[in-house]
């Protein structure tokens, strides 16, 4: 028999998700936005027994051009995170470890496999310089910007807490974020496996040719 684990619902249907302060250490940045019923399949992910809907977000791309996030990605292996560039740790950390999965992939499975990357600081994450920086991680990542309402309303549709990126005392900007990867099969669409930041490369490799194929890994 399969084990579940139930949470109190709160806010909408996710996995419990909390935001993080990109570069603090200070658990009290934390905290859960949602609790709901999940089910823990895997080593590396945790299995929602509701998965998401894809977020409805029409966003700008790193070439200045308009992205439809569902029409673009229908039918495709796609992994979703929310992030920003400026981060000092965590986002460069996780899309890292997402890259070097992806290149031991066979070049047909990485072909397929859509990774898109949505800013949670838009007014500095412009075109341009989200392009440039994804391309020091991964030439085939995808960047999208737009204004910040948008992006945090496409963000809690899959269960991710986002805040407007806030000027500490010492000049710094953070932004607090939900630091989860949410993977979406390619049959359904739906956004099904949830990954934490503690996601190494290694289990990403081993999960990445059945979410390709829209498989629970």
């Amino acid at each position: 028999m399969r084990k579940k684990t139930v949470l109190a619902a709160a806010l909408v249907a996710a996995a419990a998700l909390s935001l993080s302060a990109c570069g603090s250490s200070d658990d009290s940045a934390k905290k859960p936005i949602a609790d709901v019923s999940v089910e823990a399949k895997t080593k590396a992910a945790t299995v929602l027994d509701q998965p998401f809907t894809k977020p409805a977000l029409v966003l700008t791309d790193t070439h200045g051009k308009k992205y439809d996030l569902r029409e673009r990605t229908k039918g495709k292996p796609t992994l979703i995170y929310f992030g920003y560039t400026n981060c000092p740790d965590v986002c460069p950390l996780i899309m890292s470890n997402i890259a070097i999965a992806r290149k031991s992939l066979p070049k047909a499975d990485q072909d397929k496999l859509q990774v898109v990357f949505v800013t949670t600081d838009p007014e500095r994450d412009t075109p341009s310089s989200l392009g440039t920086w994804l391309k020091s991680q991964d030439p085939s990542f995808i960047g999208l910007t737009g204004d910040f309402p948008t992006i945090q309303a496409g963000a809690r549709q899959i269960g991710i807490g986002i805040d407007a990126p806030k000027k500490e005392k010492d000049g710094t900007v953070s932004s607090m974020h939900g630091s989860q990867a949410v993977a979406f099969s390619p049959k359904t669409d739906k956004g099904y496996l949830v990954y934490s930041e503690d996601t190494s490369p290694d289990d990403y490799t081993k999960d990445l040719p059945k979410i390709i194929k829209g498989e629970t890994p």
